[in-house]
């Protein structure tokens, strides 16, 4: 079998890991095999850093959609379960949104929540 001396792919492969590690402490941004290591934990964190992310804004949603139910005599749970038998599509997002920012218009959806729970 020839040999394979991969001298510009080997030095790519390394300053692409570089830049990848630039600024980590100490031999994690020196030596190629701790860089190495460094870049597949990041890797790994960041993976799960999306997944959480997306769990923490949708519990920022409720909070805020609990928060704003509650000023109206209402619990997060028959609030939704009113907005569901009114047949309101929006979700959690939009209707945080309305919570946080456009009180009156929440306090409408609310009114009709209220209507279709069959609370007084």
């Amino acid at each position: 079998m020839p040999r394979v001396k991969r001298g510009t792919v080997r030095r790519a492969k390394r300053k692409k890991l570089e830049r990848l590690t630039k600024g980590y402490f100490q031999n994690k941004s020196k030596l190629y095999k701790f860089m190495k290591e460094a870049a597949d934990k990041a890797g790994v964190y960041a993976y799960a850093g999306r997944k959480q992310k997306k769990r923490d804004y949708r519990s920022l949603w409720v909070m805020r959609i609990n928060a704003a139910a509650r000023e109206h005599g209402m619990s997060y749970s028959v609030f939704m379960n009113g907005i569901k038998k009114a047949g309101i599509e929006l979700d959690r997002k939009s209707l945080s949104e309305l919570a946080a920012r456009d009180a009156a218009a929440f306090a409408n959806i609310a009114a009709q929540a209220k209507a279709a729970a069959g609370i007084a």
